[in-house]
């Protein structure tokens, strides 16, 4: 990460606030809230509402900030990834969009999530409420490898849940209601982890219809039967689907400008921490020990594969028990085959002595038949015998 991108690469930049109020108690575990929620929805607003209330109790939340695009906030974060991350020049350094910016950031961010969770484990004791606001284009989130990362690793310590903020005005219609219905299940099955369905600006419109729909089926096909639409048999369909998703929700409705609606939110915050101790938290505690089994597996097949490239030589292994044993017979198969190679080379040397003689024999009775020839013509020249 170059210096330009990151303006704290080295470490997190946190705002440490006073806890004198708050009574330390070794054991205690915060509620981490994870607030997600679509452009526009009202999250910020919602997270500034959250933050001031808690603070009118007595029991100030720890903040964290995760999206870096935002250009001012309207309460102060324990840590910012602003503080660590410059939105604007990991675009201009990695020639990046708004969102694959956004995304950049976040990752970037999440390599020093360890000293995140370094701080919080430091405040946990003073804490009853961890509030994180996260960017606004919902899929960088929840769908990325560092939102998971992230969503994972809190999850792993302290009792996590997601409030899923939904812009109440804007869900009027069936098709949209139906839409942000959809992306809650997505999220839901996502994460994995206890969810609250917050509608937001009740001071505009009610959510009475909402619950409505989502409670009796026949209501919302009623609602459906006005829209004159191609994809009233898909929503059709797809509202039996979600009646089950229906029945494991828990549903507030709020107002971030009012402030109402607040009491019964942290209302189905207590059930939902319930639930994560009851039904969540052991079944992330199963799929830690298996991966921790399945990681101590593969450590155990390497160690037989190297112990068997090992012993491929076709010599056996020696043994702690009896090594001189094998060494002397090691010893011995190499004075067989020492005396194997003298034997050959001296039967080598044996013929090579026997041609020789044989060329030289065979030489000299050449010579002394050319020497009787001769002698027996010179005879012959003579008168003869």
């Amino acid at each position: 990460m170059s210096s330009a991108a990151a303006s704290s690469s080295s470490s997190i930049h946190v705002v440490e606030e006073s806890s004198s109020t708050a009574a330390i108690a070794p054991n205690k575990q915060p509620t981490v809230l994870l607030c997600i929620g679509m452009a526009g929805s009202g999250k910020t607003t919602f997270m500034q509402r959250l933050n001031a209330y808690l603070h009118s109790i007595k029991k100030p939340p720890y903040v964290i900030n995760l999206d870096p695009a935002v250009t001012q906030l309207p309460f102060t974060a324990n840590i910012d990834i602003r503080d660590t991350v410059n939105y604007k020049e990991v675009m201009k350094q990695y020639n990046l969009g708004p969102n694959g910016g956004i995304l950049t950031s976040l990752n970037l961010f999440t390599t020093k999530f360890d000293q995140v969770l370094d701080f919080i484990e430091k405040r946990a004791p003073t804490l009853d409420h961890i509030i994180l606001d996260t960017p606004g284009q919902i899929e960088i989130f929840t769908w990325s490898a560092s939102g998971s990362i992230i969503t994972d690793a809190l999850a792993a310590t302290y009792p996590s849940i997601v409030a899923y903020i939904i812009d109440t005005p804007r869900t009027t219609n069936p098709a949209t209601f139906m839409s942000n219905m959809l992306y809650a299940c997505s999220i839901l099955y996502k994460t994995k982890l206890p969810f609250i369905l917050v509608f937001n600006k009740t001071d505009v419109v009610s959510h009475k219809f909402a619950v409505e729909w989502m409670t009796d089926f026949e209501a919302f096909q009623q609602a459906l039967q006005k829209e004159s639409s191609y994809m009233n048999t898909l929503m059709n369909s797809m509202s039996l689907v979600l009646d089950e998703f229906y029945k494991h929700l828990r549903v507030v409705g709020v107002s971030a400008m009012t402030g109402e609606g607040m009491d019964e939110f942290f209302e189905a915050i207590k059930q939902a921490v319930k639930e994560y101790e009851t039904e969540y938290k052991p079944e992330i505690e199963r799929l830690v020990k298996e991966k921790a089994q399945r990681l101590e597996n593969e450590k155990q097949m390497q160690l037989n594969k190297l112990v068997k490239d090992m012993n491929l030589s076709g010599k056996p292994a020696k043994t702690e028990s009896d090594p001189m044993v094998e060494d002397d017979e090691y010893d011995d198969d190499d004075s067989e085959d020492e005396d194997e190679d003298e034997g050959r080379g001296e039967e080598l040397i044996k013929d090579e002595d026997y041609e020789a003689m044989e060329k030289h024999q065979n030489t000299i009775e050449d010579e002394s038949f050319s020497r009787w020839l001769s002698h027996a013509r010179e005879g012959g020249g003579g008168g003869g015998i």
